[in-house]
């Protein structure tokens, strides 16, 4: 189905689930929504920090529609699921959004790594999570963000494992798209990136490493709910992990 029509089953909440997978050869973006005061310091954390916060789109304050990735969609309707913070703290996840919405609150669009994978299948690299169907595994790290205002905190990684021989294929393919995260930030021993068992991911779901097969991290977009944890602010939303919004922008024209 085109992704227009994909967003129509997530805004009657036909489809509620992860968003990998879906709608092949388009981006998927991250969502995050702030008040205006807090717009400026979010986007110079986005500018200081591009491989985890590509800026796909950033809408107008108290606007919920967007005008260029996805014209037309509702940003408090159109993603399967979201949270919303306080405090840094995750007070709800909700499958619609509308009743909270504010006339103060300005939304930014991250690229997101599910949008190269349609690309890492193509040339033959395998996706762990599309075969198993379920959630990319995600995992908190001990590499440090740029911190911008009251913006702070280390980077979120996804995971993909694969076959040794397939992990300079993969590296060459993602890092052609620095608009969805790019190239991998890390391959192999997690405990490197702090990550202390890649069996029990922070977000997601856990997915099988077989025999001879080499856990590969990409930069992710839940890096910005870090940063929210971190950081307290008063209120946010985001996009639930691995729950994105389907945009009309081709894969192939966020390439070099």
């Amino acid at each position: 189905m085109t992704p227009f029509e994909f967003r129509q089953l997530i805004r009657s909440q036909t489809h509620t689930g992860p968003t990998a997978g879906f709608c092949p050869g388009y981006a998927q973006a991250n969502l995050v929504v702030l008040p205006r005061d807090l717009a400026y310091d979010f986007l110079l954390f986005a500018q200081r920090n591009p491989k985890s916060c590509p800026l796909l789109e950033v809408t107008d304050t108290g606007s919920r529609f967007l005008k260029d990735i996805a014209k037309g969609a509702d940003i408090a309707t159109d993603l399967p699921k979201y949270r919303v913070y306080e405090h840094g703290v995750m007070t709800g996840e909700y499958t619609d959004v509308s009743h909270l919405w504010r006339d103060d609150l300005v939304s930014f669009l991250i690229g997101c790594s599910f949008s190269f994978e349609g690309e890492l299948l193509e040339t033959g690299v395998p996706v762990r999570h599309i075969e198993q169907n379920c959630n990319v595994p995600m995992y908190l790290t001990n590499i440090p963000c740029a911190p911008a205002g009251v913006f702070k905190g280390n980077m979120v990684v996804s995971m993909r494992p694969m076959p040794y021989d397939q992990i300079v294929k993969s590296v060459l393919v993602t890092g052609a798209m620095p608009k969805v995260h790019g190239a991998p930030v890390h391959i192999g021993n997690p405990s490197v990136i702090g990550i202390k068992d890649v069996n029990k991911p922070d977000f997601g779901d856990a997915v099988t490493i077989k025999d001879g097969e080499v856990p590969v991290f990409w930069p992710c977009g839940v890096t910005p709910q870090a940063a929210l944890m971190a950081s307290k602010p008063a209120f946010a939303i985001t996009h639930a992990p691995g729950h994105m919004l389907v945009t009309d922008v081709k894969n192939i024209d966020l390439k070099y």
